[in-house]
């Protein structure tokens, strides 16, 4: 009978989420591009914003690319600072910040290059600091890697084309990534659906086989950080969707955060609403955290908190099946 009234509870819930999930249930996509330089940069830089739109018109989501259209009245940074101002209130979807263009690094300080004032780590940080719903910050730009320490953070993915200041050539990672966000060879556990690790895996991938293909030395390498503590993993410290590799000071790795996000979502998880998928993920993550903390735990204890975990999954699943 217990079980029956937590069906029928659970049940409700879905239901009500399904009725009272409005705009702010919607994933959010805003691609900045920079300062091109010349004129083929330029071309280029547009064509991958070509690409991210058409992924986010797809996926249904609030998009909007600053840097393309010109604007009498405010700068590239402050319709930067503005949008990301309209991303405080709670949703339950992601938000994707997609840069574009290039980056520099003067020995202390990085820059993402805007038309007009640029903006460094600490302010984009400042800016993100009262965003409570999930980002995706994803820096194709060359010198990219001292945003990531910045703008690591809970709740957070960070993705930088290069892993220091110091890789500042011109950054070809985010054709790749603008065309493997969609690309359904990187749907490596074959759900139908392409997710953020998924996409870093593909282009990181693919940035090596050039740099091999041409002879040439990599002049980048990037990184993923989800877990918060600024670190960042390497592409090839996975194995499949997993990172196998242990950083030297034991800090935990990267990568379960980042497999949870979608873009384009399959006909399956289109089916859940989003505070169903946003609580899901919640404890799937509480799941893989406490097994990672299992070795330091009395058997008993293990079990009497894995058990209301794995309960509740299994619950939400079976209240999603029936309210099909």
């Amino acid at each position: 009978m217990i079980r029956t009234f937590a069906r029928i509870a659970l049940i409700g819930i879905l239901f009500q989420s399904i009725t009272t999930a409005g705009a702010a249930d919607r994933a959010s996509v805003l691609v900045v591009v920079g300062a091109a330089g010349e004129k083929d940069f330029g071309e280029q830089f547009a064509e991958w914003a070509k690409r991210w739109r058409a992924a986010a018109d797809k996926a249904q989501a609030d998009v909007a690319v600053i840097g393309l259209d010109d604007s009498e009245s405010q700068t590239d940074r402050e319709l930067l600072q503005q949008r990301l101002g309209t991303w405080t209130e709670p949703s339950a979807e992601a938000a994707w910040l997609v840069f574009i263009g290039h980056g520099t690094f003067d020995g202390k300080t990085a820059k993402f290059s805007l038309r007009g004032p640029d903006i460094t780590p600490s302010e984009l940080a400042g800016w993100l600091k009262p965003i409570e719903r999930q980002v995706a910050v994803i820096d194709c730009t060359s010198a990219s890697g001292p945003f990531l320490n910045e703008l690591s953070a809970k709740n957070r993915v960070v993705i930088t084309a290069a892993r220091s200041g110091s890789e500042y050539n011109y950054s070809r990672f985010g054709d790749y990534f603008s065309t493997a966000i969609t690309d359904p060879k990187a749907d490596l556990d074959k759900d139908d659906q392409t997710s953020l690790l998924e996409a870093f895996l593909l282009a990181s991938s693919a940035v090596k086989e050039f740099y091999a293909g041409e002879g040439r030395l990599a002049t980048e390498h990037a990184l993923i950080d989800d877990n918060g503590d600024g670190l960042g993993t390497p592409a090839d410290w996975f194995q499949g969707l997993r990172a196998t590799k242990a950083a030297k000071d034991g800090a935990p790795l990267d990568g379960f955060r980042a497999g949870q996000i979608v873009l384009i979502r399959s006909a399956r998880e289109q089916q859940l609403p989003a505070a169903v998928r946003a609580r899901r993920d919640e404890l799937e993550r509480d799941l893989v955290e406490l097994r990672q903390r299992k070795p330091k735990l009395a058997e008993d204890e293990y079990l009497s908190q894995i058990e209301p975990i794995l309960v509740e999954l299994a619950k939400l699943y079976d209240a999603a099946e029936r309210a099909k």
